[in-house]
């Protein structure tokens, strides 16, 4: 291809959304992927897009919020280019609620999502009746309308068979790269970017999950004492996820996933019989800050950082993809103060 105006590091969640975005708007994009699409956290297979509960408002519930709210018509044009499917839908999500306080907790921030979530989705306290739902000691269930899921793996191969369809290209690379560079390389990025300043700004924290056969693809997610059950809508049930701070193998799976198994097949008894299609296990990059950490790499010209997308990555990825195509391509800076990369220094 011609020379690029646009070279992105690291074909996961992030790096590929924004590689999107640019070729949409009319950049010449360069993917640059040393090992494969997804090689890192973004080829899991949970892909909940939850929110943050209402409440305590700060610039990071309002960036997600607003990244969730864009996301089906985000998603949908990724599909429209690719011809492929993400998985996406909007299925809602239910979680147990375990006392008295917790009731009134719900009721209070239902109150406050009527006004922060725009009227676009609610939350609300509903009574338990059974069937795919969990069991709540209280007998109500929170409900809301905002969560949604899209399938991991495919859709990163839809996002790059969209790049790919605009002209981008997708694969290893020299380093004779001339124009903005953005650096979306998960924990192996947050390393080198932590090296260079001299100081910790982050790592990474190994998550397993795993991938169940239960066709169940209209019903909502469910949020269990942190728990994720999601339905797809290929046939499959992901389960996730574990949050480890010390490991000896980062990509192997062990009794932890086990154990995570069997306490989403006692919440949820439809999984009861449900084979294991697959264990995952791989470390997910965390910000100092624990939020996204967007912006230009201190100290280097024409060089961005887009990392840091723990746990919300997916959910975040098109208002991610939407700032950095903004600040990088026209140097329009609308980065949130704690997304800079400062905030974790």
């Amino acid at each position: 291809m011609a020379r690029p105006d646009l070279t992105v590091r690291g074909a996961g969640i992030f790096g590929l959304s924004i590689a999107w975005e640019a070729a949409r708007r009319g950049a010449r994009v360069r993917v640059i992927e040393t090992a494969r699409i997804g090689a890192g956290s973004s080829g899991g297979v949970v892909g909940a897009l939850a929110p943050h509960v209402p409440g305590q408002w700060n610039e990071k519930k309002a960036f997600q919020l607003e990244s969730l709210l864009m996301a089906q018509a985000w998603w949908g044009a990724v599909d429209a280019e690719s011809g492929l499917s993400a998985g996406y839908a909007r299925t809602g999500r239910l979680q147990p609620l375990a006392d008295d306080r917790a009731v009134a907790a719900a009721r209070a921030r239902g109150v406050e999502a009527g006004s922060l979530w725009q009227g676009r989705a609610v939350w609300q306290v509903i009574p338990a009746t059974g069937g795919w739902q969990p069991d709540s000691p209280t007998g109500w269930l929170v409900h809301d309308t905002l969560t949604a899921r899209l399938n991991p793996r495919p859709a990163l191969a839809s996002l790059a068979a969209a790049i790919r369809a605009r002209g981008g290209d997708i694969g290893p690379g020299d380093q004779d790269i001339v124009g903005p560079v953005i650096w979306a390389t998960g924990t192996a990025g947050l390393e080198a970017l932590s090296v260079d300043l001299g100081r910790p700004v982050g790592g990474g924290v190994k998550g397993q999950a795993a991938l169940l056969a239960h066709d169940a693809p209209a019903l909502p997610q469910l949020f269990i004492d942190g728990l994720h059950i999601v339905p797809h809508s290929d046939g499959t049930v992901a389960i996730g996820s574990t949050s480890e701070r010390l490991w000896s193998d980062p990509a192997g799976t062990d009794d932890q996933l086990e154990a995570l198994i069997r306490c989403a097949r006692a919440a949820c008894p439809a999984l009861a019989g449900a084979a294991v299609l697959d264990r995952w296990a791989g470390l997910r990059p965390r910000s100092a800050s624990r939020a996204p950490m967007l912006g230009p790499w201190p100290g280097k010209e024409a060089q961005f950082i887009a990392n840091g997308g723990f746990k919300i990555g997916f959910g975040v990825a098109p208002k991610v993809a939407e700032v950095m195509a903004d600040l990088v391509l026209d140097g329009v800076d609308r980065v949130p103060v704690a997304f800079r990369v400062e905030a974790s220094l």
